[in-house]
């Protein structure tokens, strides 16, 4: 009996210091595992501390007070943290560990970005929630003597080592002061959270509100404080291994394009300033960001920027910067990025505009301003859309670097510039021509050129329809005047280019129309012209340019009420009826014909085709001109310009006029 007491009293003893013993075992290695993972950051010259550790084993529960960290980089980056608190802690192998639930709470960071004008950079979070986390039980450490884009680096790749079904922080306050031009700010961020995070990606990120305060440097003496806020800021499909490959120190070899973002919208955007503006933005979305590495070249533009702005940089300096920071716009592209809704109010007046419209391509952007009304000092001005096409921003700033302050481009190198642009395009602009008058009205103008050789665009056309009023102080728009003209509507449609196979040059289609006036049509050609032509050295131009021939010319010009005002005005200036008038200008065009016709006999076909045309008005004047034999186009232009009639004896004339 006994004995049957005593081991039931070595079984309770047992039992006890196992229950007490076990706790006391997992608090001891929880200690341990917590002070080997700070041990790693120190080790590295990272100051790294923290306070109490306390874990319980029947809810899995770790809990640490009071982390600092501190870098080694110069200038340091630092992190606080208030409390650390996992609950539901698991480890399925040796290398992770999960928890249903991780908190922290009162994080402070502080970091500073260097650069001619330091940036200094500070956060707090009061609350950071991270739900069903998975990670690795130990991050891999930052090797000691990092740099900014190494450290960066290894960062997103930790994140990208873990997974969570949602990370929130309900408030984030923050101080940015330094840079180049910025005054100091403050800013706050709410309501932002992240929903299935895993391999480096998140499907949804949002943000309910941005909001921000700053002063921008203004001259001495002036301040300009600014408050504005972003609502509603959605991004859908973040990648962060984009930005891995990015800082890759390989990244010049890597040509592949990564999708940093899929759509991101946000909701209204709104500035308001102490100087008196007030902007509002109705929302902001684009469809797509993605990156190529082997352009953008990051790590190399941030090893390019000068270290402090005390020393002036070379001129072979700056052109390397200016050639990297190019390649910023080459190595990103944007699709479908617009803003919409913008109204901003503003002493001297409202400006709106419905969207302003940009993608970005290989270095080349589309930009599109539409639906634009403001005020202009003689009056109201309105616009539809505003379009530069394939504006080449990297090719820009190349261009720019050529030179150096205060050197001027030389003439030849203004032809570059051609390059830089696709074409441009103007819809329904309405604007003021002097205070008071009727406005200048253009329907639309588009104005495209390309199919380079060289720097010297070979294809070119511009469509064009307006309409204006005509000055009255200009004493050559007189007759036009008189003749109740006060207003001239132009519609054009212009074309030229080159095609090499067959070495012709052609304006077709030339088709020009002014109201009320004429209306004109015409095809012009070329043969033989070289490719060589088409250069800035004048010398190489003109040698080429003896092989071109003159192929034809086929003109047509419709009368809209230009001979009536011809008729008229030559009647006043006289001092005659019209109908002697006209007559005198038939017998004048008969008397030069008759020159012309001694020289050429075709000739006296385009005479009369002409006596009739002013005869009787509304008709239809064709010419057409035909080489009698190879017609060189440099011998014809200089026998233009000092004996026309031998130059229109090279040609065949044929000439009508029809109703």
């Amino acid at each position: 009996m006994n004995r049957i007491v005593a081991g039931v009293l070595v079984a309770i003893v047992l039992g006890t210091a196992a229950f007490l013993g076990v706790p006391w075992y997992a608090q001891n290695r929880a200690e341990r595992e917590v002070e080997a993972s700070f041990a790693q950051i120190r080790q590295n010259g990272a100051t790294a501390s923290h306070g109490k550790v306390v874990f319980d084993l029947w809810t899995r529960k770790l809990s640490i007070a009071d982390v600092k960290i501190e870098s080694a980089t110069q200038p340091p980056a630092s992190i606080t943290l208030g409390s650390v608190t996992a609950t539901g802690l698991s480890q399925p192998d040796q290398e992770h560990v999960t928890a249903a639930s991780l908190e922290v709470s009162d994080v402070a960071m502080a970091a500073q970005i260097p650069g001619p004008s330091p940036l200094r950079l500070s956060y707090k979070l009061p609350q950071l929630v991270v739900k069903d986390y998975a990670g690795p039980v130990r991050f891999a450490a930052i090797p000691a003597g990092a740099t900014l884009v190494e450290t960066y680096r290894a960062l997103v790749q930790q994140f990208a080592a873990i997974s969570a079904a949602s990370i929130t922080v309900p408030r984030t306050t923050g101080t940015m002061e330094g840079g180049p031009s910025a005054g100091p700010a403050e800013f706050s961020y709410s309501g932002l959270s992240g929903d299935q995070i895993k391999a480096g990606r998140i499907g949804p990120y949002k943000l309910d509100q941005l909001a921000f305060t700053m002063s921008p440097q203004q001259p001495a003496g002036k301040t300009d404080k600014m408050q504005g806020r972003i609502t509603d800021i959605v991004h859908h499909d973040v990648d962060a291994n984009a930005i891995v490959a990015v800082l890759d120190p390989d990244a010049a070899k890597d040509d592949r394009t990564y999708r940093v973002y899929g759509r991101v919208t946000t909701g209204a955007y709104e500035v308001n300033s102490d100087s008196g503006v007030r902007m509002r933005m109705d929302g902001i979305s684009a469809d797509e960001f993605s990156v190529r590495p082997s352009r953008l070249q990051l790590p190399a533009l941030i090893a390019a920027l000068p270290a402090s702005t005390a020393v002036q940089p070379t001129p072979e300096q700056t052109r390397e910067l200016m050639d990297k920071i190019a390649g910023i716009y080459d190595g990103m592209a944007l699709r479908n990025a617009e803003m919409r809704g913008l109204s901003i109010e503003t002493p001297q007046g409202p400006i709106k505009l419905a969207a302003l419209r940009f993608d970005l391509r290989d270095g080349k952007s589309d930009i599109a301003v539409e639906g634009f009304d403001g005020r202009s000092p003689n009056g109201p001005v309105k616009l539809g859309r505003f379009a530069l096409k394939g504006f080449d921003l990297a090719g820009l700033m190349r261009l720019g670097s050529k030179y150096s302050p205060g050197t001027k481009p030389a003439p030849a190198d203004a032809v570059v510039l051609f390059k830089l642009l696709d074409g441009i395009e103007l819809k329904a602009l309405t604007a003021p021509y002097k205070a008071g008058d009727k406005p200048v009205q253009i329907d639309n103008i588009t104005l495209d050129w390309g199919q380079y050789v060289g720097p010297i665009p070979t294809r070119a056309r511009l469509v064009a329809k307006m309409a204006g009023p005509l000055d009255p102080s200009n004493p050559a728009l007189l007759p036009l005047l008189v003749a109740g003209i006060d207003t001239a509507a132009f519609d054009a449609d212009l074309g030229l280019g080159w095609t090499e196979s067959t070495g012709r040059f052609a304006v077709s289609p030339f088709k020009l129309e002014v109201s009320n006036l004429v209306a004109a049509s015409a095809n012009v050609s070329l043969a033989q012209v070289p490719r060589d032509v088409f250069t800035i050295d004048l010398q190489q131009a003109t040698t080429a340019a003896a092989q071109i021939e003159a192929e034809g010319l086929d003109f047509s010009l419709r009368d809209l009420g230009a001979v009536d005002v011809l008729v008229a005005n030559y009647a006043r200036g006289h001092g005659i009826p019209r109908d002697a008038a006209r007559k005198a200008l038939i017998d004048s065009i008969k008397a030069i014909g008759a020159q012309m016709t001694a020289a050429n006999i075709d000739a006296a076909s385009a005479v009369d085709a002409l006596s009739r045309f002013i005869e009787k008005p509304r008709q239809t004047l064709t010419l057409k001109l035909s080489p009698r034999a190879k017609v060189p186009a440099v011998q014809l232009a200089q026998l233009i310009a000092i004996d026309p009639q031998s130059a229109l004896a090279q040609f065949k004339i044929e000439a009508q006029t029809a109703p």
